[in-house]
């Protein structure tokens, strides 16, 4: 009977070893990949999420009607084909055989739903429908008059067949479809839920994508997806699943890496020297576009900043004229990262015509946005003088989850500002990156350090931000020339003419420069640590920065 209990234990230990070998680590057979976020998802709702984080694993999960692939070019996903009509104003999209989670078929209606509860509920990303980006007929007077939402031109011909209407063409309107804003729901399904508990687990959450929410938390610090074997394109995909693991340091990610428990993550620039001198990680080490611009925003109304003093052009010229960015991302990024000195970052839209960098030339607006400390006490000095005050202190606000060098980069800020513009104090408050949007979004702050991502490949993800009264406008700007250039490019004079529209583009960046509505700071670059037996993720500058469809585990 020893005997025999004994053999038990010992099958019972190897059968526990090799459930460890399935489930764990990147050493192991198993092709679950381990993957780092930065910070916690904040929403899996595609109608309330706003960050890339949560941005990736809804489309992990779900499919839109299009996909990018490994160039950024869209390309059929639910939608199988579809046909644009000749003045570009109707779009029908003919809907693939595929399924939800939960066995049902995913429909023309799906989209339906959920473009029109996208502009009932009007959240941030509720702008993505309008005419400063898709020109959804009717969706301005829904979005901002209250019209009703079944007004908004999308309509399901037939459970296979979506047909959408526009105000005015789109060229890339294909491209913005696989942006997760306009990903589909199931009606049924959403409904039945208690209002605000959709995506907050893995049974109030559907996937009609290449992965399933095996387990899931808000504010988890792990969760895992596993491979949907019901998705249409399921013999592409390779891994058996994906676990998360939120890491908020660094050096908690390097060792991580090297104790193989994930397979890919992201190190702050300060780590790469060492890696590369690391024999054993210096191949592995892969610097890529991470697709978004860190800048500052200044609160431009009477709630903040003493009063609205930072609604004062020289003062926000003082402090954009004061940083240098070049020591910025040598001392503290040190990622690859580039200094920036246009509202509109580079290396990620290029003109259609010519092939040219819509920013490729980062000395156009030295005039009022360089590292010249005598122009910025020149600026300050007139601030003083229109202000009537010598001295002024301000609080920044940034991110205390939002990467290692996020604080080095406020500190060194503050440094610099103090330094080059005597009289001017900043005082630093972190805080986590859910509420720094909180306060920005609802003008409780002097100055943020904060960043956006390109949502489509063109100037208008960024230049549309700063239209009066756009959710994402933070600094509360306005200007009637700048919103008239922006509406004579999505809805007037220059939507069909390509070259004017450029133009007016660059003219609108212009006005915005000279007015510091921002001070640019850097575009970012990534620096990651990849397996050895990791191939096939795509990485991308815009809207989604990385894509697991193509990944292989070996």
């Amino acid at each position: 009977m020893k005997k025999f209990f004994r053999i038990i234990c010992a099958v019972l230990a190897l059968m526990m070893i090799a459930t460890c070998v399935v489930s764990c680590g990147s050493g192991s057979k198993s092709k679950y990949l381990g993957v780092m976020l930065s910070t916690n998802v904040m929403s899996l709702d595609c109608n309330l999420a706003t960050d890339g984080d949560s941005f990736e694993v809804i489309a992990d999960c779900i499919d839109g009607l299009t996909q990018m692939d490994a160039e950024g070019a869209a390309i059929p996903a639910i939608a199988e084909s579809w046909t644009v009509s000749d003045d570009g104003l109707t779009w029908t999209f003919k809907i693939r055989d595929a399924k939800w989670s939960n066995g049902d078929a995913v429909t023309a209606n799906d989209f339906v739903f959920a473009w029109r509860l996208a502009v009932q509920t009007n959240e941030e990303y509720g702008y993505m429908f309008d005419t400063s980006v898709g020109c959804v007929k009717n969706a301005d007077a829904i979005l901002y008059e209250g019209a009703d939402p079944a007004t908004l031109g999308v309509t399901a011909v037939d459970e296979k067949t979506l047909k959408v209407e526009l105000e005015v063409p789109v060229s890339f309107f294909d491209s913005l479809m696989y942006f997760p804003t306009f990903y589909p729901l199931n009606e049924k399904f959403y409904t039945s839920l208690e209002a605000g508990t959709y995506g907050t687990s893995a049974a109030t959450f559907l996937s009609n994508g290449a992965f399933i929410l095996e387990d899931y938390t808000p504010g988890a610090a792990s969760f895992t997806l596993k491979k949907n074997p019901d998705y249409w394109d399921a013999a592409r995909v390779s891994l058996a699943g994906i676990k998360y693991q939120v890491v908020g340091s660094s050096d908690n990610a390097l060792t991580a890496f090297k104790g193989n428990t994930l397979d890919l993550v992201s190190v702050s620039g300060a780590q790469v020297p060492a890696a590369q001198k690391d024999a054993a990680l210096s191949s592995k080490i892969k610097v890529t576009g991470a697709g978004y611009m860190w800048y500052l925003t200044f609160s431009q109304t009477s709630k903040n900043a003493n009063g609205g003093e930072l609604a004062n052009k020289n003062l926000r010229l003082a402090f954009t004229n004061a940083i240098d960015r070049e020591a910025l991302v040598e001392n503290y990024v040190m990622d690859g990262s580039i200094p920036t000195y246009t509202c509109v970052p580079p290396q990620f839209a290029a003109s259609a015509l010519t092939g040219e960098d819509f920013s490729g030339d980062q000395t156009k607006f030295q005039d009022v946005c360089s590292f010249n400390v005598a122009k910025a006490q020149e600026y300050l000095a007139a601030a003083k003088k229109e202000l009537g005050k010598d001295t002024f202190t301000y609080t920044m606000i940034y991110g205390n989850n939002e990467g290692d060098e996020v604080a080095k980069v406020a500190q060194a800020i503050k440094e610099q500002i103090e330094a080059n513009l005597p009289g001017v104090t900043v005082n630093l408050q972190a805080m986590s990156k859910a509420e720094r949007l909180d306060k920005m979004q609802n003008d409780n702050y002097d100055v943020a350090l904060t960043r956006w991502g390109p949502d489509y490949a063109d100037p208008m993800t960024y230049l549309g931000m700063w239209i009066t009264d756009n959710a994402n406008n933070y600094g509360f700007w306005s200007n009637t020339e700048y919103d008239q250039l922006i509406k004579d490019c999505v809805t007037g004079a220059y939507v069909t003419d390509y070259a004017k529209r450029w133009e007016a583009l660059y003219k609108a960046e212009t006005i915005a420069m000279n007015e510091a509505v921002i001070a640019p700071l850097y575009t970012k670059a990534q620096a990651n640590l990849i397996s050895d037996k990791l191939t096939g993720v795509e990485f991308h500058p815009v809207a989604l920065n990385r894509v697991f469809k193509n990944a292989k585990l070996g």
